[in-house]
């Protein structure tokens, strides 16, 4: 496994248990943690944060007990 693969699962994870209790510390939460990931891989920062944001709003609302740390 590549160093690449190890830092994207590690930001997906960390993506998922730092979710945020609305909508809006979703998106920031899910940004940030897109942001880094395309940081990380040179990839676009606008667009990892926008498909961070996107992604982990998404998986809180549809799984709102694993994200608010019931």
């Amino acid at each position: 496994m590549s160093i690449r693969t190890i830092i994207l699962a590690l930001g997906a994870t960390a993506g998922l248990a730092a979710c945020g209790n609305t909508i809006p510390e979703q998106s920031l939460a899910g940004a940030a943690v897109g942001a880094g990931a395309a940081a990380i891989t040179s990839g676009s920062l606008l667009q990892g944060a926008a498909i961070g944001a996107a992604g982990n709003v998404a998986y809180c609302q549809l799984n709102p007990g694993k994200c608010r740390g019931y």
